[in-house]
């Protein structure tokens, strides 16, 4: 081998050799820059969720992995591509995996829909006591995927969101007042006035009921063995159930006082 050869092959040697350490650095560069702008488009994203109350940090937290994801993507592509690697049949081969990963978890990817449009809408939020995908419990966690319930004897139910946006949405603590009705059945044989004046002195005596909406006390049925008394007060969503035991022993008691007869069922055996 010549000198001249010798000078040339060590010349293109040395020329591939610091083209390597260019591009080396150069991916070293854009691999940095991209964990960087990856971590800034989470946090920012993220942030958003925080800087605003009426915004759901849920979702904003999931969005942000997404962009973090998207981004560590976007530059790994650019680096590949700075080595010379074709990318487009691995773009193709990814496209092609995540619709047969789409397909196979069509069921998740449901409730995922239905997780955005409940942090999206908010139908109902954390505390919140509701009937949801044929269960009832109060809202400890909406998820992305799931909704956790607790029941008033602290059983966890775990809900597919699919389930709760597919159907109906009971949300009780949607508004500050409730009406709390009941039924109140006397005797045939009671003074109807003096049953309806013990039941509304009841209800005036109880701070808990407001005044506005105005309290209702009406015969309203005709039973074969009682009359009743459909009776409608509102109050704080609060004290509803406090008011709903607290009401019925209340008129029990008073009833007794007032000699007004309460019906229960009796059984007559006729000896021949």
């Amino acid at each position: 081998m010549s000198n001249d050869a010798f000078s040339v092959k060590n010349l293109f040697s040395m020329e591939w050799m610091t083209n390597m350490v260019v591009d080396i650095a150069a991916a070293a560069a854009i691999f940095l820059f991209t964990l960087w702008l990856a971590r800034l488009a989470k946090n920012r994203i993220i942030h958003l969720g925080y800087k605003y109350e009426n915004l759901d940090d849920t979702l904003f937290l999931f969005l942000g992995k997404i962009a973090r994801v998207l981004v560590i993507v976007f530059g790994g592509t650019v680096i590949l591509n700075k080595f010379g690697v074709q990318t487009t049949s691995i773009i193709a081969l990814l496209g092609a995996a995540g619709l047969a990963v789409g397909l196979a978890l069509q069921g998740t990817l449901s409730n995922f829909a239905a997780g955005i449009m409940l942090i999206v809408f908010r139908p109902f939020q954390k505390g919140d006591y509701v009937s949801v995908g044929g269960s009832a419990g109060t809202v400890k966690a909406i998820e992305i995927f799931t909704t956790e319930l607790a029941t008033p004897d602290n059983v966890q139910i775990i809900v597919p969101n699919g389930r709760i946006w597919g159907a109906s949405i009971t949300n009780y603590s949607a508004y500050e007042t409730r009406r709390v009705d009941f039924v109140f059945g006397v005797s045939y044989s009671s003074d109807l006035k003096i049953a309806e004046d013990i039941l509304a002195k009841l209800i005036a005596k109880d701070t808990r009921i407001h005044s506005d909406p105005e309290p209702l006390v009406k015969v309203g049925n005709l039973n074969d063995s009682s009359v009743d008394f459909t009776v409608r007060v509102w109050c704080d969503r609060g004290d509803y159930w406090n008011i709903k035991y607290d009401m019925t022993r209340a008129v029990k008691e008073a009833f007794d006082k007032g000699g007004i007869d309460i019906p229960f069922p009796t059984t007559t055996i006729v000896k021949h």
